[in-house]
């Protein structure tokens, strides 16, 4: 059957990716369940520990939009395999770590991978046919929630049984093999911009990032009205400002200013701010309130192994979401789904608040709380990918990936300051705290679904854009990833029509993707 190479290439392409895709977001949360047993290990204090998290945070931020940009640039592959030797060499630093500096630095070349993401996403609007990529991106998006929250269930197992290192060791391996398997199958991606990064515009992007989430996440430890946290807030402002113009007036961006004020990714990009908020918050905080010792007449003292297995229905739950999500969008659109399943989160959290009197609705809650975020998370990608020209996948992903990460900086700042206002003689936080943080996430849920439903519909794709013209095909079986300099219908094209698809539509298809016969596509 003709179809039947091209099928299996695509479905070990997307297994591939999946497998990179979750070993980064399982460096999210392998660490902070065990913090504790690092810091004893190490012998250093909870502040220097922090940074394990703050450096983590700071170099996806910075790396995650540039990364994606010349992946954009140079091919989505050969960036892929990059950056997964990166997370491979950060591992090995971290799982060698003799003190808690070379930690910091094994996880600051760690945080290169936060580029996984959106790289792995543009490889699938390349390689899949049109008809698959919602769905391949709704499995993705699936594959890395789940990831996500999965550390926390497996911190606890692999620490007591093998000690921390091995959070470090297993995933080197698993990204060393994923690395070499997507050198040898995964096609180079054949739609590049070329260029050069614009190195004022990564400058200033990476000093504005930084100067915002270093005070949000160490201002409760310096005080919100200290200097030093004034004085970065006020060059976030500044270097944001100047980022802005730069990147409105320079001809070479290194973020298209144009793409990010249409309407599309405007509002879709303000849901991600508003969904990164409630998401990471939620994540952080419901372990922690299911491991508070009973006797703060809240809480069920629940050990790392133990609060794991109860988040695990929300797992489950988060990747039905996003294997729905695809298959679904001709009956249910993106846009709604958005707005389902903030409501959906919504719901969970307002229960995480009022009904936690026993493990099961905490469970019950987290299951719903995991199907809003399975839906939400896969049809928030969707919406970036459908709005985004082709070239630029890579960097309209980054960023939105990028603003979730800064909204879930501030919502755990904010939810933190909540639940620590209020402290019981023995330190440990009123209930009341945790009661009116989960309420204000459940709020903030709310707030993404109504913005939600403001996310205009996108364009159709024209049947223009599927004329491939015969010397396109034949220029690419002779150079592929450079036939789109060589004809009138390439990147040029590309770039000024933002709703264009260029992929095959798979055994039935009239048209190939631009520059490529390959069967592993």
């Amino acid at each position: 059957m003709p179809s039947s190479p091209r099928r299996s290439g695509a479905t070990l392409t997307f297994v591939l990716l999946a497998l990179a895709a979750v070993s980064l977001s399982l460096l999210q949360s392998l660490v902070s369940p065990v913090l504790p047993v690092i810091q004893h290990d190490l012998d250093t204090t909870q502040s220097a520990m922090s940074w394990t998290l703050i450096a983590w945070l700071l170099s996806a931020a910075v790396s995650t939009p540039i990364l994606g940009r010349l992946g954009d640039m140079i091919g989505k592959q050969h960036s892929l395999v990059v950056v997964l030797s990166a997370i491979v060499v950060g591992n090995v630093v971290a799982a060698l770590a003799p003190n808690i500096g070379v930690l910091v630095a094994g996880r600051v070349i760690q945080g290169l991978g936060g580029a996984v993401f959106p790289l792995s996403f543009g490889i699938i609007r390349d390689e899949f046919a049109p008809r698959r990529v919602p769905s391949a991106i709704g499995a993705l998006s699936g594959v890395i929630a789940v990831g996500s929250g999965l550390g926390t269930v497996l911190a606890g197992p692999i620490t007591e049984t093998l000690g921390w290192r091995w959070l470090f060791w297993i995933p080197a391996a698993v990204v060393a093999a994923t690395a070499v398997l997507c050198k040898l199958f995964i096609p180079e991606s054949p739609i590049r911009t070329g260029g050069r990064i614009n190195l004022l515009s990564a400058t200033l992007l990476t000093t504005w990032l930084v100067a915002l989430l270093l005070p949000v996440s160490l201002g409760r430890t310096w005080g919100w009205d200290s200097p030093a946290t004034i004085a970065l807030f006020a060059l976030a402002v500044l270097s944001f400002t100047l980022w802005a113009i730069a990147e409105t007036r320079s001809t070479n961006p290194l973020i298209d200013m144009r793409m990010m004020r249409q309407p599309l990714m405007l509002t879709a990009n303000t849901v991600g701010l508003l969904f990164g908020a409630s998401m990471l918050a939620a994540f952080t905080f419901l372990p922690q309130f299911l491991e508070t010792p009973s006797t703060a007449g809240y809480g069920f003292g629940a050990s790392v192994t133990a609060a794991g297995l109860l988040i695990l229905p929300m797992l489950v739950t988060m990747a039905i979401g996003g294997l729905i999500s695809g298959p679904i969008h001709h009956v249910v659109g993106f846009k709604a789904q958005v707005a389902t399943g903030s409501a959906l989160i919504a719901a969970a959290c307002a229960g995480f608040g009022l009904l936690n009197t026993a493990p099961w609705q905490l469970a019950t809650g987290g299951a719903v709380f995991g199907l809003g975020l399975g839906i939400a998370y896969a049809a928030i990608t969707s919406l970036i990918v459908q709005g985004a020209n082709p070239a630029q996948t890579g960097i309209a992903t980054g960023m939105n990936t990028n603003i979730r990460t800064i909204g879930g900086s501030i919502g755990i700042a904010v939810v933190t300051a909540i639940v620590t206002s209020d402290l019981q003689p023995s330190g440990l936080p009123a209930k009341s705290g945790y009661t009116t943080g989960f309420l204000l996430v459940a709020a903030v849920a709310a707030a993404a679904g109504v913005v939600a439903l403001l996310v205009p519909t996108a364009r159709p794709t024209t049947p223009e854009t599927h004329e491939v013209p015969a010397s396109r095909h034949a220029a690419g079986a002779e150079s592929p990833g450079h036939s789109e300099q060589q004809t009138s219908h390439g990147v040029t094209a590309h770039r000024d029509t933002s709703h264009m698809l260029i992929f095959a539509e798979g055994p039935d298809s009239r048209t190939q993707p631009a520059g490529r016969h390959r069967s592993a596509a």
